[in-house]
């Protein structure tokens, strides 16, 4: 398994963007309303990954031993969130570009364009926090082997 590239979150972006706005363009007004806080569980994963990310991190730099199968499971839980994020950015984002020429004519999509704006945040928290679980699973030997990777400093 490799680590996530930027392409992939853009392609998974994208998929979510197109079958957002073609669903809210065609059935908006057979669709319920969105929740307000429909995007905070994402966020509620951003927060646990965050502190797994902190503690893995902590465990490789102090050279404790790290179950390789414990790492693989979390490596591959980053990256299914990041993908996660980056589908549900690309939704919301869809979903902003179906909304918002309606916005100022129904009530109904004003408002959903809050919960929207919420969701969006709440995506972005979830792709960082799991860029960052997955960077914090590298090792040192990781780094000089990846190309991909330059180091600061």
């Amino acid at each position: 398994m490799h680590f996530t590239r930027p392409r992939e979150l853009v392609i998974a972006g994208l998929i979510g963007l197109v079958a957002a706005y073609l669903l809210f363009e065609f059935a908006y007004g057979d669709l319920p309303r969105l929740p307000r806080l429909a995007g905070v569980s994402l966020l509620v994963l951003a927060v646990i990954e965050v502190a797994l990310a902190f503690s893995m991190r902590s465990r490789i730099k102090s050279r404790r031993v790290v179950n390789a199968v414990s790492a693989a499971r979390t490596v591959a839980l980053a990256k299914a969130s990041s993908l996660l994020g980056a589908i549900m950015l690309g939704a919301w984002a869809g979903i902003t570009a179906a909304l918002l020429p309606r916005a100022s004519e129904l009530a109904a999509a004003s408002s959903d364009l809050r919960s929207v704006a919420i969701g969006a945040v709440c995506a972005v928290a979830l792709i960082a926090a799991a860029l960052w679980l997955e960077h914090c699973c590298r090792t040192p030997e990781d780094d000089e082997r990846d190309p991909d990777h330059h180091p600061t400093g």
